[in-house]
C-alpha cells in the first residue's frame, strides 16, 4: 500500500480521486472531514443550513437560511418567492368585475379582507358608495374570517410548540366559523363574496341565529384555550423572552398588526383611520408591552373576544335595505328581471364580459386584516381594466421581522419565532 496522503487541499483531493493515485490511502487532517466536492469547516467555523422549504414550521413554501454556532443562531435570511403566481399582474388583465376573483386567493386564510380593500379601493376611483346594509355585511364578515384566521393561528402555533392538544380544538371551533361563512357566502374561503358595489347576495334565512350561536361557541372556546395555555408553565417558558422586537425596529420595518401591537403601540385602523362602520361599534385594541412570541399568541387570542363582540354588535344593528348599489353602471340587474327583459339580458351580459369603466385616476385604501395593515393601490386609465395593481401585503412585511428576532436565539426558538409571525405565504409571494 502507497503512503497516506494527508491533505485538505480540495484540487489534490479532485486529482486524487481520477487519477485513482492513493485513492484508498486518502485520509483528512484532524478536526476537517473530506466530503465529495469539498469539505465541512473546522469545528470552531460556523455551519450554514437551510430550514425549508418543506419545513412544517414555514406556514407554507419557505426557505430560511441560517447560520448557527452549535445551536445558537447567528443569522437569518428568509428565501420567499417559491410560491409566486404573480397575481398582481394578473390583476392588470382582468376587470374590475373579475378582481375580486382573483385577490380573494393572495391571503387564503383571510381571503374577504382581500376582497374587501380591492372592493373599496374599486369604489373611491368610482365615487360610488354602498348601501347601508352592505356596510354593515361586510364588517360582520370580516370579523368572522378574523376570529377564523386567529384560530388557525391557535391550532398552528400550538402543533408547532408540540402543544398538539390545540391543533384539534383550534380547528374544532375553527369549523364552526367556516361553515357560517359558507352558510352566508356560499363557500368556505376563496369567497368572491365581497365585490365593487356591495355583496353578491342578501343574507339567508336564520342567519342571526346561528351567528349568535357561533359567536357562544368561540367565546367558550377561547377560554378553554386560555386555562389550557396560559396556565402551562412549559407552554409560558417557550414563549416568554423569544423573539423580541421593540416598537423602533418594527416600525423602521413596516411591521404591523398583532407584531406592532405586542410592542406597546397600539396602532389598528379600525380605530386610527375607521372605515365601514367602525365608529360606530365598541371594541379594543388589544396589545401588550415585551414584543415577544408569548405576547403575540396572547394578543391572537384575546382579539377573537373582541371580533365576537363587534360580531354580535353587526347582528344587532344590521340595517335593512339593499346589499348593494343600484347604480346600473356597475350592478347587475335582478335575476329575475333577466327572464322578462331583453335590455337586462344584455346589461348582465355587457357587465360581466366587458366589465365597467373606471374613469382614469390613482387610489391607495387600507384595511386592517388579521396579519395588519393590507393596502391596494390602483392606477386607472378609463377601460374596464386597472393599468396598475398593487398589494400591500402585510405579511411580506412583518416576515422581515424574523432577523431581528431569531438572531441569539436558539434554533427551536426559531420554529416559536416563525410561528409568531403568522406569515401566509400566498400574500408574500404575490
Amino acid at each position: 500500500m502507497s503512503e497516506e496522503i494527508l491533505t485538505t487541499d480540495p484540487e489534490q483531493i479532485r486529482l486524487a480521486h481520477q487519477t485513482g493515485e492513493g485513492a484508498q490511502e486518502l485520509k483528512p487532517q484532524a478536526r476537517d472531514v473530506v466530503l465529495t466536492g469539498g469539505l465541512w469547516p473546522e469545528d470552531d467555523a460556523t455551519t450554514i443550513i437551510n430550514m425549508g422549504p418543506q419545513h412544517p414550521s414555514t406556514h407554507g413554501v419557505l426557505r430560511i437560511m441560517l447560520e448557527l454556532d452549535g445551536e445558537t443562531v447567528l443569522r437569518v435570511k428568509p428565501v420567499v418567492g417559491y410560491l409566486h403566481t404573480g397575481m398582481e399582474k394578473t390583476g392588470e388583465e382582468l376587470t374590475y368585475v373579475q378582481g375580486a376573483t382573483n385577490v380573494t386567493r393572495m391571503d387564503y386564510v383571510s381571503p374577504l379582507s382581500n376582497e374587501l380593500v380591492w372592493s373599496l379601493a374599486v369604489e373611491k376611483l368610482l365615487g360610488v358608495e354602498v348601501p347601508p346594509r352592505a356596510v354593515w355585511m361586510r364588517m360582520m364578515l370580516v370579523e368572522l374570517n378574523r376570529m377564523a384566521s386567529h384560530l388557525l393561528f391557535q391550532a398552528t402555533n400550538g402543533m408547532d410548540m408540540a402543544a398538539l392538544s390545540m391543533m384539534i380544538y383550534g380547528w374544532r371551533e375553527r369549523e364552526e366559523v367556516l361553515r357560517l361563512i359558507e352558510m352566508i357566502t356560499g363557500l368556505r374561503m376563496n369567497n368572491n363574496f365581497i365585490r365593487p358595489s356591495g355583496v353578491a347576495a342578501d343574507l339567508p334565512a336564520g342567519w342571526d341565529s346561528e351567528t349568535l350561536k357561533v359567536c357562544d361557541l368561540v367565546e367558550a372556546g377561547v377560554q378553554e384555550y386560555s386555562a389550557l395555555l396560559n396556565e402551562n408553565p412549559i407552554w409560558i417558558e417557550r414563549l416568554s423572552g423569544v423573539g423580541v422586537i421593540n416598537t423602533e425596529q418594527a416600525l423602521g420595518l413596516g411591521i404591523t398588526g398583532p407584531i406592532l401591537r405586542s410592542t406597546g403601540f397600539a396602532w389598528d385602523l379600525r380605530k386610527a383611520q375607521p372605515y365601514l362602520a367602525y365608529d360606530e361599534v365598541d371594541f379594543d385594541v388589544i396589545y401588550t408591552q415585551n414584543g415577544d412570541c408569548y405576547d403575540r399568541f396572547s394578543i391572537r387570542l384575546y382579539e377573537i373576544l373582541e371580533s365576537v363582540k363587534i360580531v354580535r354588535q353587526c347582528v344587532e344593528k344590521m340595517p335593512t335595505g339593499d346589499y348593494r348599489t343600484q347604480d346600473p353602471k356597475i350592478t347587475p340587474p335582478p335575476r329575475t328581471r333577466i327572464n322578462e327583459s331583453m335590455e337586462a339580458l344584455i346589461h348582465h351580459f355587457k357587465l360581466f364580459t366587458e366589465g365597467f369603466r373606471v374613469p382614469a385616476g390613482e387610489t391607495y385604501v387600507a384595511i386592517e386584516s388579521p396579519r395588519g395593515e393590507i393596502g391596494c393601490y390602483l392606477t386607472a386609465d378609463g377601460t374596464a381594466k386597472p393599468a396598475r395593481m398593487h398589494i400591500r401585503g402585510p405579511s411580506f412585511y412583518n416576515l422581515q421581522s424574523l432577523s431581528t428576532m431569531a438572531e441569539g436565539s436558539l434554533v427551536a426558538d426559531t420554529v416559536a419565532v416563525i410561528s409568531s409571525i403568522d406569515p401566509i405565504l400566498g400574500e408574500v409571494d404575490r
